[in-house]
């Protein structure tokens, strides 16, 4: 591999102007295709296999209207007042305007709390969320806050309040702001530090305009485009850091500007394309999960990865040539007054070897208390509960709760099915009625061809909670007997049974996806490094890795730890689908610094270098470009923690405090003393397993014998 890459640097380095007007062209032709192939993306995610999904599918056969969007429009009047003579007729006026805006199918009657303070009207959408008439949305909160006029309080809540993300925004300027100021103080000149990020900056166009295209094909959830800018800033930046600084070095030792291209492609780049093809396989490995809107970002993201990759073979060897010798300016580690001083780097992988036994202690203990809250992780989905107190959703909540319980904000919906489905819905009702959990079951509304009813039912407890969780399970364990006895098909859904339903489908996932990927990965590290340790120590450390990142985000989201200095106004259940998502983002990028790191030991120990020697050079050597990659990487994804979609904010964090424990923690302070503690046996490899598999040179040994018998 590493010589077909130094052939492939070097032609993209003579051949500049023609790689140049190729990713140019690429560059506008995704911007063609974007422009005329786009559609829309939803946030109406399906969940195949799921009792929920059967039951949202029963119903667009037989009752279409019941599948549409539905709002909530609250009224309140001034606290310890009641609803009545013109504050009354201003809600009716209100309601009657809302059921013209375009698209609604109908607003229901105001229902009135038993107080009298608080009015509930239901809004029907004749259609899902993604595809309402364009102004409807707007059309109803304007009609709705006409009550305001009278002295009443009007909130909304669900689908009568916007939520669609932005992509680009203060969170990616941060990044692209404290990735600057990292590249520059690794570099020294505007030159050298501008280059990645002008590189990643063209993949991640590439990429996004690639998504956008797709978007008219392919259904994609909201979030999918901002996901893909976030791993592809990040992975673009580092992956063309990593080649530059290696040929920075090498024209700093003397080496001509084509040759040293070339051989940083060769080096460089095979880790680039490892480091590359894990995140890949992570990325893509979501598709086993069985979730379409989870299956097109993995597929979105590694796209976008893929490109990056492909940017820095190729885009970024091409711009070295138009660069020259320039890049040989700036601070100087190699050959100037700063090599013959110790670096910090140094210092420390020396402190680390010498102390093995004390730094996996140390490593392993920290990172088992950062895991400790991990045990309280409660999974769930973002709704009106979780909210900010500010937003007009949640006000709507809360006036929700006071007037009529908490159940009222999360009520499920059974459906029956029976070629005469009256009785068997009466029976239903019947039954369920004497739940403890089972605040009130409203009167079955059946079909026109009174084949399929519908029956709500409002819990006691509110949507998120455990024992709401609970109700659903005994239901469902109540029904199937009943269903028996009455022969008809009974199914529970609904929003707060489908967004149980995929908590608990992803919770089953979990652990057969992260087995897959680690398997896939130490597979993949097994060829790479011919060795059956290092693959070994790399995996376990991502265990250690992702239990931490997993305790610091429910300490902080769950739990409220420091919520106040991060912006998050409300605890709550962990977003269901980012466990998996992590997982799979995480795994790829600590697999970057695992094999950007012991690539170069291992290059050191080819060429002769003792076990701990190899283990200190090697270190020295991909430490200081590791750090920034690291402090880029954090930068990236921390400015994520300012978006205000909470999905979005979560996975910043958690990718910031997880690269941060997985750098500094476990690639340069675990590996470094697992590896100097194994020694030799470190780079063992049974002799049959060694001629079994492929050779790829990811150290260049080939490569360098190569230049040796040409020179």
């Amino acid at each position: 591999m590493a010589t077909a890459l130094y052939k492939l640097g070097r032609t993209a380095f003579r051949r500049r102007k023609a790689v140049l007007a190729v990713w140019l062209l690429v560059l506008v032709g995704a911007f063609v295709a974007a422009a005329t192939l786009s559609g829309t993306t939803t946030d109406s995610a399906t969940l195949p296999g799921t009792e929920s999904q059967r039951a949202a599918d029963l119903l667009e056969k037989r009752l279409p209207e019941a599948n549409g969007a539905s709002g909530r429009i609250v009224f309140a009047a001034p606290e310890g007042e009641r609803l009545t003579g013109e504050r009354r007729a201003a809600v009716a006026d209100a309601v009657a305007a809302a059921a013209k805006a375009p698209g609604v199918l109908e607003v229901s009657e105001p229902q009135t709390s038993a107080d009298g303070r608080v009015a509930l009207a239901q809004v029907s959408w004749a259609e899902p969320a993604d595809a309402h008439p364009e102004g409807s949305v707007a059309a109803v909160q304007a009609a709705a806050t006409s009550a305001r006029d009278a002295g009443l309080q009007v909130e909304l809540g669900g689908d009568a309040v916007d939520s669609d993300p932005s992509v680009g925004g203060l969170g990616e300027l941060i990044g692209l702001a404290v990735a600057g100021l990292v590249l520059l103080i690794t570099f020294g000149t505007l030159g050298a530090a501008g280059m990645p990020l002008l590189t990643a900056v063209i993949g991640v166009v590439i990429g996004l305009m690639g998504i956008t295209a797709l978007t008219g094909v392919v259904d994609m959830d909201s979030s999918v485009p901002t996901v893909a800018l976030m791993l592809g800033l990040a992975v673009g930046i580092d992956y063309a850091l990593f080649i530059i600084s290696r040929h920075r070095s090498q024209l700093l030792q003397g080496v001509e500007p084509e040759e040293s291209a070339a051989r940083a492609i060769g080096t460089a780049g095979s880790a680039v394309v490892f480091a590359g093809a894990t995140v890949v396989i992570a990325l893509a490995s979501l598709a086993v999960v069985g979730i379409p809107f989870m299956t097109a970002m993995g597929l979105a993201a590694a796209g976008t990865v893929a490109v990056a990759v492909a940017v820095s073979l190729t885009l970024v060897p091409a711009l070295l040539g138009f660069a020259g010798a320039r890049l040989a300016k700036g601070k100087n580690f190699e050959t100037g007054p700063r090599a013959a001083r110790p670096t910090l780097g140094a210092r420390w992988v020396a402190r680390v070897t010498r102390s093995r036994v004390g730094a996996v202690v140390f490593s392993v203990l920290a990172l088992g208390a950062l895991a400790a809250p991990v045990l309280d992780m409660r999974l769930g989905q973002p709704d009106d509960s979780t909210a900010p107190p500010h937003e007009t959703n949640r006000k709507a909540y809360d006036l929700l709760v006071d007037g009529f319980g908490p159940g009222f904000n999360g009520p499920l919906t059974i459906v029956v099915d029976r070629r005469d489905a009256k009785d068997a819905a009466e029976a239903v009702v019947d039954e369920l009625g004497r739940l403890d959990g089972v605040a009130d079951v409203g009167t079955p509304v059946l079909n026109a061809a009174g084949d399929t009813a519908i029956v709500s039912l409002t819990p006691r407890s509110g949507p998120s909670t455990e024992t709401t969780k609970d109700l659903v399970k005994e239901i469902r364990e109540r029904r199937d007997p009943l269903a028996r006895e009455l022969g008809a098909t009974i199914l529970v859904t609904g929003q707060t049974a489908a967004n149980i339903d995929f908590a608990d489908r992803l919770s089953d996932a979990l652990i057969p996806y992260l087995a897959l990927i680690v398997g896939l990965a130490f597979l993949l590290l097994l060829v790479a490094f011919r060795s059956i340790l290092v693959p070994l120590t790399a995996v376990g450390g991502f265990l250690l890795t992702i239990g931490a990142a997993f305790g610091t985000l429910v300490a902080v989201f769950q739990q409220g730890a420091f919520a106040g200095v991060l912006g998050i106004e409300q605890t709550a259940p962990i977003v269901s689908v980012l466990p998996i998502f992590i997982v799979g983002i995480l795994f790829g990028l600590a697999m970057d610094y695992q094999v950007f790191l012991v690539s170069r030991m291992r290059e050191e120990h080819v060429h002769g270098a003792p076990p701990t020697r190899a283990v200190t050079e090697g270190f020295r050597h991909g430490a200081r470009v590791v750090t920034g990659a690291a402090l880029i990487m954090i930068g990236v994804f921390a400015g994520f923690v300012a978006e205000d979609t909470v999905l979005i904010k979560s996975i910043g964090f958690t990718l910031a405090c997880g690269i941060l424990i997985d750098a500094f923690v476990v690639r340069m302070t675990l590996i470094p003393a697992l590896m100097a503690m194994l020694g030799e046996r470190a780079w063992w490899l049974p002799g049959w397993l060694d001629r079994a598999l492929p050779r790829v040179d990811i150290e260049g040994e080939q490569l360098a014998r190569r230049l040796e018998r040409v020179a």
